[in-house]
Formats: C-alpha cells, structure tokens, sequence
C-alpha cells in the first residue's frame, strides 16, 4: 500500500517534525531508490528505498577568514564592493566557510552582529555565480536604512548586464508578473498565475551578434532569480544558466561559459546617514569579453 513520502519519513524519524521533513524533501535531501525527489506528497510504497542526508547544521557565529575583497567604495558606515562569481554571500549547508561574509568579518572586525549574527552587513544578495556590485552595511544605524530601502526599493537603481541567446523581441520592453516557487519543481522558480510576488524587470538590447546579444536590465523588484527566469520567458535564456538555460547552446560556444553570464552592473542609492546620492559601478568580468559576445555597444 503506498503512502505519502512525509508520512513515511515522519514514522522513522521521531525527532523532526512535519516541517523539518518537508524543507528537506523540498531542498533535495531525500532519495528514493537513488533518486531525488523533492515532492512532500510523493507516494512510496514498502519496497522503496529511502535515503535521507541530514546537512551539517551552520555555525551560529560565522568565523573571519583571510579572503581578498575588491572594494569600490568604503567609509565608517558602508561598503561597496564587486563580488567574483563563485562566492557565496552567507554561510549556508554546503558553504559554511569561504563565503563573503566571512571576508567582510576579517576586512571589519566590528562588522559582527550588525543586522543579525549570522548574516552581519547583509542588506541585499547575488547568486554564487552572479557577478557585481554588492554594498554593506558597517553599522546598525545603516542596517537599519538600507535594509528598508533594498527591501521597498526605494531610493534604489539595480542595473544588470546580461549574455543571452538569441535576441528578445521587442528589443526594449517591461515585463511585469507574479514570481514564485515552480510548482513542478520546488528548487526552480518561474512566473506565476498566483501565490507568487510581483516582479517587474525593465530591459533593453545593447548589442548584438549572430548567436548572442548583450541586454540591459532595470529591476524594479528583488526577486529570487528575477532576471534570468525573465529573460528565459522570452526565449532568451541567460548564456550558462544551468537552472533556466540551454545547456545545448552553451556547448556550442567556444569557449564553453563557465558560469551564468550575469553581472550586477551598476546600483544606485542614497548614503544611509548623509542622503547623497551615490552610484557605484563594477566593471565588465572578463567572460563578457569572449569571442562569441557582442562588441560593447
């Protein structure tokens, strides 16, 4: 007789409770005869094989590590910096040392603390393999603003550049729609009829080739994935997306991407205590360079 994944799971393990089993079902942490499956209501029957890997859990206190950064701009209460692709933000299972934070506590050693113990300095993210500027807060009193601003996006201009395949069409556009968790696949996201957030991205072609244009992207939102699940929505994947792109593509460029080709260009905002605007700007990475790419406009 099959039963529900979760139910089962429950059953053998005591000690973790229903959402404790679901998060880990969801994040793919749950095999069933080898196979991973992120669905709570999955059925399973007797004979199946069930694997279970419990994460390690995060270090409550993140550890200062020697790990260069590429500041832009720093005084008493903020930072600028431009992130390299690879590197994680915060410490999470799977990336408990090496991260950004734990350079921004050996680069500010009174960072800690400021907004939260395990994320310290941290008002706004990009993906590990997304490229750019970042800016951190040095101090609560800069915490507290930018927090609020990065999450209303008020007072903030997030500018992206962006290798895609092909060419979007209308070259210049807004897309604006409902963001949310794939519902066929937990770890994905993708627009939505509904149980999902506004997302509103603003773009236009700045160059183009034959295989590879370079586009531009005014976010108006923060969602998860934003722009590289927009841009798929029109047929024009972000060159190296392994989650929204094609693989088959990627392959016939030469050379390869090693990574998504997403970079966070330029972000504009107010200085958190005297209010001037300011705008930092991290150069184009290399990987834009490559001789597939559009020339710069």
């Amino acid at each position: 007789m099959s039963e529900r994944l979760d139910i089962v799971l429950m059953a053998r393990h005591h000690d973790f409770s229903r959402s404790r089993i679901k998060g880990l079902i969801e994040a793919g942490f749950v095999k069933v005869n080898d196979e991973v499956v992120t669905k709570a209501g999955a059925k399973v029957d007797e004979s199946d094989v069930l694997d279970v890997f419990i994460p390690p859990p995060v270090p409550a206190v993140p550890e200062p590590e020697d790990i260069p950064i590429d500041v832009i701009y720093e005084d008493e209460n903020i930072l600028a910096l431009n992130k390299p692709p690879g590197l994680v933000v915060h410490p999470a299972p799977g990336h408990l040392t090496g991260t950004l934070v734990n350079a921004l506590l050996a680069h500010c050693p009174d960072l800690s603390g400021i907004g939260g113990v395990s994320r310290p300095g941290i008002v706004h993210r990009l993906d590990q393999d997304t490229s750019g500027v970042m800016v951190v807060a040095k101090t609560q009193r800069a915490m507290d603003v930018l927090s609020k601003e990065f999450s209303s996006h008020a007072n903030i201009t997030k500018t992206y550049l962006a290798l895609v395949h092909g060419t979007p069409v209308p070259a210049e556009g807004r897309i604006e729609n409902l963001i949310g968790r794939s519902p066929f696949d937990r770890k994905k996201m993708a627009i939505v009829d509904r149980n999902g957030k506004v997302a509103v991205t603003n773009y236009r072609v700045a160059a183009s080739a034959r295989a590879v244009s370079r586009v531009e992207c005014v976010i108006e939102t923060g969602r998860t994935h934003q722009i590289r699940v927009h841009l798929a929505s029109l047929g024009t994947p972000v060159v190296g997306d392994a989650t929204y792109g094609r693989p088959r593509l990627d392959r016939q460029l030469d050379p390869p991407p090693a990574r998504q080709l997403l970079h966070a260009w330029r972000l504009a905002l107010k200085h958190p205590v005297t209010r001037a605007p300011m705008t930092f700007e991290a150069p184009v990475p290399d990987d834009f360079t490559a001789p597939w790419a559009p020339a710069n406009a």
